[in-house]
């Protein structure tokens, strides 16, 4: 078993996913300690991720990933760790990456790292969505942005501290990293492996492309005014 490097936490928001929590934890905590925000599930992922190892913080109803989040910002901050990893609940981030993220963080890389996958390795209706989105997300930011919706992430603890996304669903990734930029903080990529199952994805491809497409848009008038609302 690897050595725990008890400074940084995993935090990993899941919602109905008691197929895949057990294994997800049980590979991260072989290096950081792990805490599953259970974000309203009605399929035991709570008590799947508890008897595999993992502190548990619960809501009692879905409010989505953004406030799952927060919850384990809050969690992190209040614990006093260096940074705290985000990972998916449904095994499509591999555990065994984790090292990586600590050591680009540890060697000063940036204060967010960001896991950048490989769209070409990705199935093609999301290969497109991807490419799509990192393009109108990069001209709105003046920034390349490598892969905006990668939820494999280490955040460090002034990071936490300072940002807390106001949307709920998947687009406050793409709020952090706005918010974080505007603060001052810098965002780096590593490589990880692009990986894809069969599970039912939680994404709704209508709505919450509009909901990006909206947060898009915010971002380039937050340029403008040098401000986020």
């Amino acid at each position: 078993m690897s050595q725990q490097d008890a400074s940084i936490i995993a935090l990993i928001p899941a919602y109905n996913e008691a197929r895949y929590i057990g294994e997800v934890v049980k590979g991260a905590l072989k290096y950081v300690p792990v805490i599953v925000i259970d974000d309203g599930s009605t399929d035991g992922t709570g008590a799947a991720a508890a008897m595999a190892g993992a502190k548990v913080l619960v809501h009692a109803a879905n409010q989505g990933k953004g406030k799952a989040l927060n919850t384990g910002f809050t969690y992190a901050v209040q614990r006093g760790v260096e940074a705290a990893l985000t990972l998916d609940a449904d095994g499509q981030h591999d555990p065994d990456e984790i090292p990586k993220f600590i050591a680009a963080f540890r060697s000063g890389l940036g204060d967010v790292i960001i896991g950048q996958r490989t769209f070409a390795q990705m199935p093609a209706k999301n290969q497109f969505g991807n490419r799509v989105g990192t393009w109108f997300l990069s001209k709105a930011m003046g920034q390349h942005i490598p892969d905006n919706q990668s939820g494999y992430r280490l955040l460090s603890r002034p990071v936490m501290q300072a940002i807390r996304p106001a949307a709920a669903r998947f687009e406050a990734e793409v709020e952090i990293l706005l918010r974080a930029r505007m603060a001052g903080f810098r965002l780096a990529w590593v490589p990880i492996k692009t990986i894809y199952n069969d599970k039912t994805s939680h994404f709704r491809p209508i709505q919450d492309s509009l909901l990006f497409l909206k947060m898009v848009w915010r971002i380039w008038r937050a340029r403008d005014r040098g401000k986020f609302e």
